[in-house]
């Protein structure tokens, strides 16, 4: 869940920043004389769409650093931290992948994630909650789980995708903006500032319908997450560390600023079941035991 909310809070930043500042600036090449020049503004919307979408992926460690205060084991002080760098090590010499930054960050729901730009420049980051609760065993197959997320490319894919969605929302956006400025408003020379605010406004719910799309993404991306970590830990220690999640789930409660995204592995029911980042638990337990 945590590296989805990161890049997608970053991205959407970054969308409208750029956006906002490119308008402020003047800098609006799609907008002629004679209207709204549509192959310019799909040139524009492609390059400020994977622009931001790039940009956010770069920015994806420093932003998971920053917002779960995530501190790099560099000097193992504990057998712990020991046994952490090594387990991860291993696992992602296993896969062929350089050795990603493993992390600690201070929180007691039971979580983990990993993030990077690339496969050999990627970050693993466990909870103190984690730690605490999980038995080794189940500890390796969340590791796992996150090394098979750097191995099969999910922040890469999830940026390609989101790259997409953004070049249509900028894209549909200034056209919503321009029809309601001119049919509305009834603007006749130039925008006026009804352009500006639709434009806005349109962009920042496209962005939400078009999460939608990430999310059943992010959803897939977990089932073949699993399977690797079953490969690679091995089946009984990933569902023992599903199990595990079922537990502390019911008891954790997240932190205020994560708590619109805690759907993670509870029930979800008609429109929460669209902008879920994971299946259910129950689902990915029944999906490896049947594998």
């Amino acid at each position: 869940m945590k590296r989805v909310f990161y890049f997608l809070v970053a991205n959407l930043a970054i969308v409208l920043v750029l956006s906002i500042t490119l308008s402020l600036l003047g800098v609006e090449p799609y907008l002629k004389e004679g209207g709204l020049d549509l192959g310019s503004l799909m040139v524009v919307s492609l390059i400020f769409g994977f622009g931001g979408a790039f940009i956010s992926l770069a920015l994806s460690k420093w932003t998971a650093k920053r917002f779960t205060g995530a501190v790099v084991i560099t000097n193992p002080s504990t057998e712990y931290e020991i046994w952490l760098l090594n387990t991860v090590r291993t696992q992602a010499q296993r896969v062929g992948i350089g050795m990603p930054e493993v992390a600690v960050f201070d929180s007691a729901e039971v979580n983990a994630f990993a993030t990077g730009m690339t496969k050999n420049r990627s970050l693993v980051a466990v909870s103190s909650g984690l730690i605490s609760a999980m038995t080794r065993d189940e500890a390796e197959g969340v590791l796992a789980h996150e090394i098979s997320h750097i191995t099969n490319g999910d922040m890469v894919t999830l940026t390609l995708i989101q790259g997409v969605l953004n070049t249509f929302v900028i894209f549909l956006s200034r056209v919503i903006g321009y029809v309601v400025d001119k049919a509305v408003f009834k603007t006749k020379r130039g925008t006026g500032p009804a352009f500006f605010i639709t434009r806005i406004i349109a962009e920042i719910m496209l962005g939400i319908l078009a999460s939608i799309v990430v999310m059943s993404f992010s959803r897939k991306r977990e089932f073949r997450a699993d399977a690797g970590a079953a490969t690679l830990a091995g089946r009984e220690k990933m569902i023992a560390a599903l199990e595990k999640l079922q537990l502390t789930q019911r008891a954790t409660v997240m932190p205020a600023q994560l708590a619109a995204f805690a759907i993670s592995g509870n029930p979800a029911s008609g429109l929460k079941k669209l902008f879920a980042t994971h299946p259910s638990l129950e689902e990915r337990i029944a999906s490896l035991r049947a594998s």
